[in-house]
Parts: C-alpha cells; sequence; structure tokens
C-alpha cells in the first residue's frame, strides 16, 4: 500500500485547505511595499546626479560632495534591498542586492574624480 492509497487525515486536509487560501490583506501590503521600494529607487536615482552636478559645478566643490555621492550611489539599492528581504520578497532583494554589487565599480569611479 503507497502513501497516495490512504486517506488523508483530517487535520492534514484542513491544514492544507487554510494553506492554499489567499490572505486577503496581501495586496494591500505588497502595494504599500511597492510604494516605498518606487519611493526609495526614485529617490536614490534623482538624489545621486544632482550631488555629482553640485559636485562638478557648485560653489563648494570638493571630495565631501563626491564622497557623499559615492555613499548614495550604494545606500540606495542596499536600502530597498533591505526593505523588500524584511517583507519577504526575496527574489526582488536579491535583485537590489544584485544592483548594490553592480553600483560599487560607479561608486569607485566617483570617488576618483
Amino acid at each position: 500500500m503507497t502513501t497516495k492509497d490512504q486517506p488523508a487525515p483530517a487535520g492534514y486536509a484542513a491544514r492544507m485547505a487554510f494553506a492554499l487560501q489567499k490572505d486577503p490583506a496581501e495586496p494591500g501590503r505588497r502595494t504599500h511595499l511597492h510604494l516605498k521600494l518606487t519611493a526609495v529607487t526614485l529617490g536614490w536615482l534623482v538624489t545621486v546626479p544632482l550631488l555629482l552636478l553640485y559636485g562638478l559645478t557648485g560653489a563648494r566643490r570638493g571630495d565631501d560632495i563626491f564622497d557623499a555621492a559615492a555613499f548614495a550611489t550604494l545606500l540606495g539599492p542596499f536600502v530597498a534591498a533591505v526593505i523588500s528581504t524584511r517583507n519577504h520578497r526575496s527574489g526582488l532583494g536579491g535583485a537590489y542586492v544584485v544592483l548594490t554589487l553592480l553600483m560599487l565599480l560607479p561608486a569607485v569611479a566617483i570617488t576618483r574624480l
């Protein structure tokens, strides 16, 4: 007799039925998470070029501005990765971790300006 031939216990069937049900609050949580990630990503995409332009053309030209731009280059995707992994979206968090690692090269280039 195989396990497929045996009847499932009532407790097991009830647990599986509960596990297959969708959480009604999940779409709201997912939307809230995506709004947070969009805000962080857009803020990052705007802040880094503004810091670079200010460092190149501003009144306070110097290494401090470029150091802040290099730090922000790495900080944006890292914050997004932390937010997404804390909300149990490991695939999205992994994508932001890869983006953080890819931003190491531009950060090094910015500090050499």
